[in-house]
């Protein structure tokens, strides 16, 4: 017999049998192991560990989806007996029990659904391999669902149907702007309506005060006329103000038409002879 040193890294822990048979455990550091009578069968690592797993399921509303599963373990340094000798392939065990939950919960979700409740699926995932894998000598520290990946035309079917909702909600907003828009504009042109005709109300109000005091003054300064006389007057010099705004405006054509025969249009029909006599 003799001795065979050997040397264990940090955070990992060696199996050592004795003719067959589990003996002891060699920690990190310098050990020895008598041979032939023992023999060091394999080592274990105390690294938190990470696995991913792919699970291809249907939903509640047939949809098939594509869920990565990734689970972080590690070896409780309590169980390291069962960790080796328990499990053939601990990897696979949890793939196993991965499977298990996914498709037995995402067929009971709707794909919408789903998106929502990654949370519940992963801590759904972690019970069910805590409650197994604590009992063969593995911890399972987290379970995360990375990734939620349906079928490519499932994708477009339901961005479509997101932007026709932002659509829609777009067209309602550019339709009510546009009600606001005439809403203010009719308010506008009431407004500019009603202030015209005040406008004009006061307009015409001075001209028939201006009017009056016109007719006063004159009645008062020439002696043996009468208010009639007084309107005939005005009205033949607006009249010609009438004529000269006419005349002056470019290519006018217009045509007089007497329609009464009072001293005024015969004054009137008397000075327009007279300027086409010219």
């Amino acid at each position: 017999m003799c001795l065979m040193c050997f040397t264990v890294s940090t955070s990992e822990v060696a199996i050592i049998e004795k003719w067959g048979r589990y003996s002891r455990t060699a920690h990190a550091g310098c050990n020895f192991i008598c041979c032939p009578v023992e023999q060091m069968v394999g080592k274990l690592s105390f690294r938190v560990q990470q696995l991913d797993v792919r699970v291809e399921t249907k939903t509640l509303d047939n949809v098939f989806l594509t869920a990565v599963v990734s689970v972080q373990y590690q070896v409780l340094r309590e169980k390291v007996y069962e960790a080796f000798y328990a499990l053939t392939n601990p990897r696979e065990q949890i793939t196993a029990h991965i499977y298990d939950v996914m498709r037995s919960e995402l067929p009971t979700l709707e794909l919408d659904a789903v998106f929502e409740a990654k949370e519940d699926l992963a801590l759904a995932v972690k019970n069910a391999l805590s409650e197994t894998m604590t009992t063969y000598g593995y911890q399972i520290l987290q379970a995360l669902i990375t990734d939620l990946d349906p079928d490519q035309r499932v994708k477009n079917a339901m961005n479509e149907i997101n932007s026709s909702k932002r659509l829609k909600y777009a067209v309602a907003e550019k339709s009510e702007g546009e009600k606001i828009l005439m809403v203010k504009r009719a308010e506008a042109e009431a407004e500019a309506k009603y202030l015209s005709g005040v406008g004009v109300a006061k307009q015409r109000k001075a001209i028939v005060d201006g009017f009056k005091s016109s007719i006063v003054d004159f009645a008062e300064g020439v002696h043996g006329t009468n208010p009639k006389d007084v309107m005939d007057l005005l009205l033949l010099t607006q009249y010609f103000d009438t004529l000269r705004d006419v005349g002056g405006a470019p290519n006018c054509k217009t045509t007089f038409v007497p329609s009464s025969r009072t001293t005024a249009d015969d004054t009137r029909n008397a000075l327009l002879q007279a300027e086409a006599a010219k």
